[in-house]
């Protein structure tokens, strides 16, 4: 049976190992920075700018979970809101390779590294996506590999 919410977006059938997401680019705000942080990761050096100044990071940086959000977010705006998503199931070698500042600009691709097909529940495939997100100078921020499962349109195909 056609699943009527995603009838219309491409299934694990239509992915391809190798296929390279373009996540687009956004710029990241001391505000941005300031209401995450106030949320999420009160730490000094995201939240005050003499104390970032200061520290390791020395100045203003962005909360490495804001940027890995950030990352989710561009590619669900890009990808896995084109595909038939039924949810993420993890990610490993999450790395921070360089700190994200107030007014970076941050972007980057996700490829498709491997695909399989459940062999417990054949209607779903797991995608995995490899992340590569780094700032205007071409420096990494944030790389991982994120595994999400995807609806088969054809669960009785061969796995």
């Amino acid at each position: 049976m056609t699943n009527p919410v995603t009838k219309d977006r491409r299934h694990f059938e239509d992915l391809a190992v190798g296929e390279v997401i373009d996540l687009g680019h956004e710029t990241i705000t001391k505000d941005m920075i300031f209401a995450f942080a106030r949320e999420f990761d009160p730490l000094p050096f995201h939240l005050d700018e003499e104390a970032a100044r200061n520290s390791l990071l020395g100045g203003l940086a962005s909360s490495g979970w804001q940027t890995g959000g950030l990352g989710l977010r561009m590619l669900v705006d890009r990808f896995l809101s084109t595909v038939a998503s039924c949810g993420g199931l993890g990610f490993r070698n999450l790395k921070w390779k360089n700190p994200v500042m107030a007014g970076d600009t941050i972007g980057g691709t996700v490829t498709i590294a491997e695909l399989r097909r459940s062999n417990s529940h054949p209607q779903w495939g797991i995608v995995t996506l490899d992340f590569d997100v780094r700032n205007q100078k071409d420096k990494p921020v944030l790389t991982m590999r994120l595994a999400n499962l995807v609806e088969c349109r054809d669960a009785g195909a061969p796995a």
